[in-house]
């Protein structure tokens, strides 16, 4: 399987340095690696996982590649669009851009650091627009400020018209949102987008129906984790340059930020999730996201044991993590697992010492993947984890796609930490 993956990278590199006349895509200076399938562009969150992969394989070169990518197009566009593609222009994803960089100074030392903190700096100044001229208890695109004025962020999307790219399903899911503004409902799917789980029980105001889609009422316990690992990072590219007043500003917001994580973000029935701002109160949800603030060392280690009970009991399946707990026929519910949450969760767990359920995790996706191509000779872009080797997962607006970037990825770093030479 490690020799399919390394055999497959070539086939999934692009470079597009120019873009012929008339065409979507984005050119990008230096080669990078896209998902596969359907996807034809580089993606934002999806590359954090293909990195790993890369990084795993000795291929540092292509890591070094797409930061640098990346860092283009937060000079260029003020932040890291959704993909390469000018459709997708008006919102980005979850902002794993800080975690490319500590992936890539465990390499190369802390100099990257330093490197990467002008497109740090601006991509944290795009999630946090209008963070100054919010009032209290109110949003602006993706901030929102507390009653309390902690600031928390939330998906959002300059739109709110049909997306280009899923055009007459975006009218399709208008018309079933009886009594909903049309427009309203094209900025909730943008936005839901945004998020990467598109589309996903978490963003339902019934946990069930697309129509009632309200991504921009709930505040997202694993983007504002991931803020929180953005604001570190800041500050040690700042403790790079010895500017300790930026120091001291990045390291105070992130401490702020993860108290109002314990404060708003904590499920009082014992796990992290979501939080609706509008309605003022918890998601009661249960979804694999609950792994975030273990990921990122936001969470508190007595509710970190809790949240990892909460996961052994309520979300690890024979083949893995499922998605949520709802089975809504969305790719972000159950029956569904992917990987990149998987990394997440067995990182995160680690983290705070539940290395057998870390390991029982790995283990368990591991035998999926490996069931799966042993029938298809293929990695896939989700699986159903209700069963071990049970097949490709299904739901959404798409059919399976196969490639995958961020299945190799996570895939060849598991089988290092838990079937070495394998």
């Amino acid at each position: 399987m490690s020799e399919h993956i390394n055999w497959l990278r070539p086939a999934l590199t692009r470079t597009t340095t120019s873009a012929p006349p008339n065409s979507s895509l984005i050119p990008l200076p230096k080669p990078y690696v896209v998902p596969g399938g359907r996807f034809r562009e580089g993606y934002y969150w999806d590359t954090y996982f293909t990195m790993l992969g890369l990084q795993e394989a000795g291929r540092e070169d292509l890591v070094d590649n797409m930061l640098d990518n990346f860092a283009y197009l937060i000079d260029t566009f003020g932040h890291i669009p959704n993909g390469n593609r000018t459709y997708y222009l008006d919102r980005s994803q979850p902002p794993f851009f800080s975690h490319m960089v500590e992936l890539a100074a465990k390499v190369e030392g802390h100099g990257v650091y330093q490197k990467y903190l002008p497109a740090l700096r601006k991509e944290y100044g795009y999630w946090m627009q209008g963070e100054s001229s919010t009032p209290a208890g109110s949003a602006t695109r993706n901030v929102v400020v507390m009653p309390d004025r902690s600031v928390l962020n939330r998906y959002w999307d300059e739109l709110d018209t049909p997306r280009d790219e899923s055009y007459l399903e975006d009218i399709q899911t208008a018309q079933k949102a009886t009594g909903r503004n049309p427009n309203d409902v094209y900025r909730e799917l943008r936005a839901t987008a945004e998020s990467g789980w598109d589309f996903s029980s978490r963003w339902f105001g019934d946990n069930m129906t697309l129509a009632t889609v309200r991504t921009t009422s709930i505040i997202p316990v694993d983007l504002n984790s991931l803020m929180f690992h953005l604001e570190i990072t800041i500050a040690k590219g700042c403790g790079e340059t010895r500017d300790f007043r930026c120091v001291g500003e990045f390291a105070g917001r992130a401490a702020k930020r993860a108290l109002a994580i314990n404060r708003y973000l904590w499920n009082p029935n014992g796990y992290y999730g979501d939080y609706d701002w509008q309605l003022a109160e918890p998601r009661d949800n249960k979804t694999a996201a609950m792994v975030f603030p273990l990921f990122v060392g936001a969470a508190w280690p007595d509710r970190a044991k809790k949240t990892a009970e909460q996961v052994q009991s309520t979300l690890l399946q024979p083949g893995g993590l499922v998605t949520t707990t709802y089975n809504t026929t969305q790719q972000w519910d159950a029956p569904n697992g992917w990987a990149p949450l998987h990394w997440v969760a067995i990182q995160g767990l680690k983290r705070y010492g539940q290395d057998a359920l870390a390991q029982q995790i790995g283990t368990r996706f591991l035998a999926d993947v490996k069931g799966v191509y042993a029938s298809d000779r293929k990695l896939v872009e989700k699986y159903v984890v209700e069963g071990a080797g049970t097949g490709g997962g299904g739901g959404g607006e798409y059919p399976l796609q196969d490639g995958f970037g961020w299945t190799n990825g996570v895939t060849l770093k598991l089988l290092d930490l838990y079937s070495p030479g394998e």
